[in-house]
């Protein structure tokens, strides 16, 4: 079947109307429920990655086209699964299809193909069934590495025949070392980003990482007992000489890794110290256990535990078990708390005993640096705390220790290294938690408020990039979130229809953020308000800038309407390429809805049109429209590039001697082939860098198809290649100096630097030929 509108196009108003009664049926398969991609994979809105990988396998095992090979129907119902399998493991698109639905994803083609049968049985998520290794995702990754926990992390490609070798010995390994050493798995098949930005390049990779230490590889063999002395040397707790044990030296090691900042660990030999071990009836060597008041008159009323085994595991949980649970905080005291402390609190329904999971104590010890205290909070006891709050649930809170009021509550994993990590970066940072009382109004200065719901797994993966750019943005913006589950009424106000919904309000003008789960692009799109790049035009505008645009200037314009899910995923592109193109290029957009006759006039027919508006030539008004397959702000600028006036020149061998090397003259070169790929996207950027260092360098282009001699006596080897040519007094060499980048502001600045060294170098010696 023939697709009815080109890809990603909405249509307009009256096209609508008139195709209605042909497409009806098409629509109503559209939006068929069984479409939803939860539903199709079998799980909730709340499903974790792990959920939705472990659900995709188990589909993928039962209805994969190669198990299933007389049904005539297999690859397209492999091929639904797949489509929503790609869209909700990946956070930006998921966010799209949980606001906007498939039509929100017009430009996105995850899912068209897929691999065998066997790849899904033995490749695929390799650690999702092993409960002792963690596989970590790009939103939870900086949160274990800062946890102050230790972590081996395994970052490994399912294609890998070396990573499937190692599986089974990093299972054993990772079981050995279960509570002393997180052992993490990251998948650089769907963490692609992750992993090029900490340099993976080959798989498997093994890395410790610690906090305030860089990260360390492991280059040795691959088996069990080298990745355990490996590991262990990174576990840095001390063992005293106090009693001896059956326990060998690295059970005491571990088990002091174990119990660090909560019990010391140590041994004693009783050959030696007789009196002692008679004191407490110690005949053969045991492992005993001193809480705080025990002592060493008698075993029966010193308070000693002795504990039959020799397992470190098992010991840990026994300690652990006798260890004193978190201070229970009365409602009256609870205010003077809070007042000039931080504090992280369990808030609990009823007298509980201990703390859910043993790690869990160990949480004051992590957060000593910090200076953040751990405690209980009975809500059963004044419910009337809690309903201010709004704590309906047992949680986790922080306070940042300026007061009842300034708080967040935690809704990720409740696990040690996620609430260690929540910890650090709430304190630090300048969010709070918003309710009826202290939900912006019309005040002056501009808050931007997260709507979000906690069981969204986008809204959680938002939460730490808010905090990370309230920081920078402390002073210019106040930064809130506001639970929809809670919250319904106000979220209902503001028409919020789908989670998460961040929104900023600057007294009564208010900017939904569209963007990536970035504290990054969060920055630029408050930088954007700030200092607008896109201009809305209106038809008067549009008039006066576009079409009687001065003859030097150039625009791009898009034409939308909001309701085009397509034009609402392409508008936080839209403004990144007009930063990307600041003073090149002028960015407009023209909302259709609003100027519908504008846009009837200019003969748009579907949404969003992207048109650019050259420099005047022979015809008074002239544009081009935008047919590419991507939409994202380096494709849509590296475009607009293409139509800038060239400011380099062209070389020919007889130019490039006279003028480079024989010439007076400093001059950067881009050595290309027509055919090269590479060459045709540098482009652009070289004709930037001709603009940016034109007046003190000349740029020039050499085509090494149709001059390739000139190319060899320079060196070329690879195209697109860049050289700088500087004039000192003498002809130049024609190999000229070799330039490592393809940026054109980073060769910019480099030039401009070798300029000003030439410089003072001349002014040197024209001093010292003075004084002679």
């Amino acid at each position: 079947m023939e697709p009815l509108l080109p890809r990603g196009k909405c249509l307009t108003d009256l096209k609508r109307l008139f195709l209605l009664s042909l497409v009806l049926v098409y629509l109503i398969a559209l939006v068929s429920p069984d479409q939803d991609y939860y539903s199709l994979l079998g799980i909730s809105k709340e499903a974790t990655s792990r959920e939705i990988r472990q659900a995709f396998k188990k589909l993928a095992l039962k209805l994969h086209p190669d198990k299933n090979q007389n049904d005539p129907e297999a690859h397209e119902n492999f091929l639904k699964i797949n489509r929503a399998y790609e869209v909700l493991k990946d956070e930006d698109l998921r966010k799209k299809y949980d606001k906007y639905g498939e039509k929100g994803l017009d430009d996105q083609q995850q899912g068209g193909r897929y691999e065998s049968w066997h790849y899904y049985r033995y490749d695929f998520g390799i650690y999702d069934d092993d409960p002792e290794i963690i596989t970590l995702d790009r939103g939870e990754f900086d949160a274990a590495v800062t946890s102050g926990e230790l972590w081996f992390i395994n970052f490994y490609s399912p294609r890998c025949s070396h990573c499937h070798d190692l599986a089974p010995t990093w299972r054993e390994f990772a079981k050995e070392m279960d509570g002393l050493i997180r052992i993490g798995a990251v998948n650089c098949g769907d963490n692609r980003m992750l992993c090029r930005n900490k340099g993976i390049n080959s798989y498997p990779s093994l890395y410790v990482f610690k906090t305030g230490m860089n990260p360390v590889k492991y280059f040795g063999d691959r088996s069990k007992e080298s990745l355990m002395s490996f590991a262990m040397q990174f576990v840095t707790s001390t063992v005293t000489e106090l009693w001896a044990d059956c326990l060998t030296s690295r059970t005491r090691l571990k088990l002091a890794g174990m119990l660090e900042g909560l019990v010391n660990v140590g041994w004693m030999d009783c050959a030696t110290q007789g009196e002692l071990c008679d004191n407490l009836d110690i005949s053969t060597s045991t492992t005993a256990f001193f809480p705080p008041g025990a002592t060493l008159t008698n075993k029966e009323r010193g308070g000693v535990l002795f504990l039959n085994t020799l397992d470190a595991r098992e010991i840990y949980l026994e300690v652990m078990q006798h260890l004193p649970d978190f201070q229970m905080i009365s409602a009256s005291s609870l205010q003077d708390h809070l007042a000039h402390h931080r504090w992280l609190i369990f808030f609990q329904f009823g007298e509980t005993g201990k703390s859910d999971g043993h790690d869990l104590k160990k949480l004051s010890y992590l957060l000593k640096a910090e200076n953040i205290q751990v405690g209980k909070f009975d809500c059963l006891s004044a419910p009337n705390v809690c309903n201010d709050l709004y704590v309906y649930q047992p949680c986790v809170v922080v306070f940042k220790g300026r007061g009842i009021n300034d708080y967040e509550i935690h809704h990720g994993k409740k696990i040690l290294y996620d609430i260690v990590a929540f910890a650090k970066e709430s304190v630090n940072s300048h969010v709070v938690t918003l309710g009826p009382q202290n939900f912006p109004g019309k005040e002056k200065e501009p808050w931007l408020v997260d709507f979000f719901a906690p069981w969204c797994p986008p809204c959680r993966a938002l939460l730490p990039e808010l905090r990370k750019a309230s920081k920078q943005l402390y002073g210019q913006l106040k930064f809130g979130t506001l639970d929809c589950t809670v919250h319904e009424g106000i979220c209902n106000m503001h028409n919020i229809r789908a989670y998460p919904t961040t929104v900023v309000f600057n007294q009564s003008h208010t900017h939904e953020y569209e963007g990536h789960h970035s504290s990054e692009q969060i920055l630029e799109f408050i930088e954007d308000l700030m200092n607008p790049s896109v201009v809305s035009l209106t038809p008067e505008t549009f008039s006066e800038l576009v079409k009687k645009k001065k003859a030097n200037e150039i625009w791009m314009v898009d034409f939308y309407a909001p309701w085009c899910g397509p034009c609402q995923a392409l508008m936080p592109e839209w403004k990144r390429m007009a930063r990307l193109l600041n003073g090149l290029v002028s960015v407009g957009s023209v909302d259709c809805q609003k100027y519908f006759s504008l846009c009837h006039q200019e003969n748009i027919q579907g949404y969003p049109e992207i048109r650019l508006f050259p420099q005047k030539s022979a015809s008074s008004y002239q544009y081009y429209s935008y047919n590419g397959w991507n939409r994202d702000a380096h494709s849509l600028r590296r475009w607009a590039l293409g139509y800038l006036p060239q400011v380099s020149l062209d070389l020919t061998p007889q130019s490039f001697t006279d003028k480079v090397l024989n010439g007076k003259e400093h001059w950067v070169i881009d050595f290309y082939a027509p055919w090269c790929g590479p060459c045709q996207n540098f482009a652009p950027e070289f004709e930037i860098l001709a603009k940016a260092v034109k007046g003190k360098v000349k740029a020039g282009k050499v085509d090494c198809q149709a001059y390739a001699q000139t190319c060899q006596s320079a060196g070329i080897r690879a195209y697109p290649t860049v050289k700088f040519y500087p004039y000192q007094g003498a002809k130049k060499n024609a190999f000229g100096e070799h330039i490592d980048s393809h940026d054109a502001k980073a060769i910019a600045e480099l030039l401009m630097e070798k300029v000003e060294d030439i410089k003072k170098k001349r002014k040197k010696s024209s001093r010292k030929k003075d004084e002679l």
